[in-house]
């Protein structure tokens, strides 16, 4: 995947970017095309020479970020590695992700979502101890899960300096959330982001609205705003790209499914978010039906699109 290189920005890429078709064949490789692409750093799981791979960001003077899965019960292991191999490249902060998989489309009662709870308050509190021994911040990221106030109350229920968020700019939406209101919220917990821009459109059927990742000032996020709320709240925290290439998701809002974890919300709010939607409703991309050609040279291209609009349009 080979292009010209822009000036460098301040802005590096989650490898979730190139979640669609290209995938990196390791850290090694998604950190030279990140350079390629004039990219401050990059935020991937870490497999391959990792003496290597952190030899080479120091020598471009690039930042790195891992990826970790959180301790599940009492097993604390593959968190442990992660951090050691953390430590091994010299990684500023590590992401994770307490859910994989999305709120409403995961349970369908109250009662699993608060064994959720507790299993995922037992994997933080696993976690803090070895937090405090490697001294590297973990960024929780606010992934379709938690709204924006659970999550901010889990992590102050939680007493480490190493402990915050991996702010998605983005995801809360999903969960009706306004979406400057969640950024607000987690911004001082911010060790880590997602940078990204979001478009929104009601769903035909009325019972549901649409949600895609857009090209950085194309969307309805705030993002001088944003920025300015996290380096006003972390200063070191670095900026990484999530600029996902697909289909926009389908929200079901309307459904019985999608309340069945949110007992304590009502009609008021639904009707706000709906509003939300219809105010800021734009048209959304779909790739599923290009050729794989395509969808390849398109991702490469929003993904350099956004580095472009963060250097000329937000200073980074």
């Amino acid at each position: 995947m080979n292009t010209a290189r822009p000036s460098r920005s301040q802005l590096g890429i989650a490898v979730t970017s190139y979640m669609g078709v290209w995938q990196p064949q390791d850290a090694f490789q998604f950190l030279e095309h990140a350079h390629s692409l004039g990219a401050a750093g990059i935020q991937a799981p870490l497999n391959g020479d990792l003496s290597k791979l952190r030899a080479q960001a120091e020598h471009w003077g690039m930042y790195i970020e891992a990826w970790a899965p959180m301790p599940r019960g009492h097993d604390s292991s593959a968190f442990d590695q992660a951090l050691k191999d953390a430590k091994t490249v010299g990684a500023v902060a590590i992401r994770a992700a307490c859910l994989d998989t999305r709120r409403y489309e995961t349970f369908s009662t109250p009662e699993q979502w608060r064994q959720f709870l507790a299993a995922r308050s037992q994997s933080i509190e696993a976690a803090l101890p070895l937090l405090d021994r490697y001294k590297i911040p973990l960024g929780i990221e606010n992934h379709k899960d938690w709204t924006a106030e659970e999550l901010a109350h889990a992590l102050a229920a939680h007493s480490s300096e190493y402990l915050g968020v991996c702010l998605d700019l983005g995801n809360n939406i999903s969960l009706l959330d306004d979406p400057m209101r969640a950024i607000e919220v987690l911004a001082p917990f911010a060790v880590s982001t997602h940078i990204k821009d979001i478009a929104v459109s009601p769903a035909p059927n009325h019972r549901a609205f649409l949600l895609s990742e857009v090209i950085l000032g194309h969307g309805l996020i705030d993002l001088p705003r944003s920025i300015s709320l996290i380096q006003a709240s972390r200063p070191q925290t670095r900026l990484s790209l999530e600029m996902i290439t697909r289909d926009p998701l389908l929200i079901p809002c309307h459904t019985d499914a999608y309340w069945a974890t949110f007992p304590e919300r009502d009609d008021a709010l639904l009707a706000s978010a709906l509003a939300f939607v219809r105010q800021h409703s734009s048209p959304l991309p779909a790739v599923s039906r290009l050729s794989r050609q395509d969808r390849l040279a398109l991702e490469n291209e929003n993904v350099i699109a956004c580095l472009r609009y963060a250097r000329d349009q937000l200073a980074l």
